[in-house]
């Protein structure tokens, strides 16, 4: 399969979706929080976890992702919300955790369907765990295009399990949309995947010789 990059984190501070080089964690890109300042102040329990997410965030970009994962764990426990699920959900993935990383993704988009970046990390869940879901990778990946249609790197991932998936035609219309909106690399894998529309093409067109004769 093509490569896909798709793993990305949330921290306090920052709108919902909003993306940042990540120089610790590989592929790790943007961050967000659920929880304002404001309704924080007035509720206790939600400052508290607050300050959770705040210091596991902190954990994360040392490189600490356990004494992050433990932090984000009592966030969640305090009060639920969509973000420290959504890193919770990161810190078990970059631990090979991928059944909780799932979990916590699925349990993210529940309390917050409208976040391409959870739909697009559990797609790469889905395809990296050991019994690989390509099925509801795509699945995922379609509600995180139709949320983000002019986001390149879910484009390229869109278009990376299509690929794999021998949906040749669609991978090739994804990875255009990715390099248009800024994606260099995938003009690498426009090549690659015109030659082999191309190559069933000819194939196709030879068989049909044979039949006719």
């Amino acid at each position: 399969m093509s490569e896909v990059h798709c793993h990305r984190v949330q921290a306090p501070n920052r709108h919902y979706g909003r993306r940042q080089k990540y120089p610790d964690l590989e592929a790790l890109k943007g961050w967000a929080s659920s929880v304002t300042p404001q309704s924080s102040a007035s509720d206790p329990a939600e400052a508290e976890a607050l300050r959770c997410l705040e210091q596991g965030t902190a954990k994360l970009e040392e490189g600490d992702v356990q004494g992050a994962k433990s932090l984000y764990q009592r966030s969640t426990e305090i009060k639920r919300n969509a973000s420290s699920l959504f890193n919770l959900g990161v810190t078990h993935y970059h631990l090979k955790e991928f059944d909780e990383a799932i979990a916590a993704w699925k349990e993210s988009i529940a309390l917050q369907p409208s976040s391409p970046d959870a739909h697009t990390n559990l797609a790469s869940a889905y395809i990296i765990s050991p019994v690989s879901r390509p099925d509801l990778a795509l699945h995922h990946l379609e509600i995180a295009s139709s949320l983000s249609p002019e986001d390149p790197e879910i484009a390229f991932n869109h278009a990376a399990v299509l690929e794999a998936s021998g949906r040749l035609e669609e991978a090739l219309e994804q990875y255009k949309r990715s390099k248009q909106f800024g994606v260099e690399r995938a003009a690498v894998h426009i090549r690659n995947v015109g030659a082999k529309i191309l190559g069933q093409k000819m194939k196709a067109a030879q068989e049909e010789n044979k039949s006719d004769d």
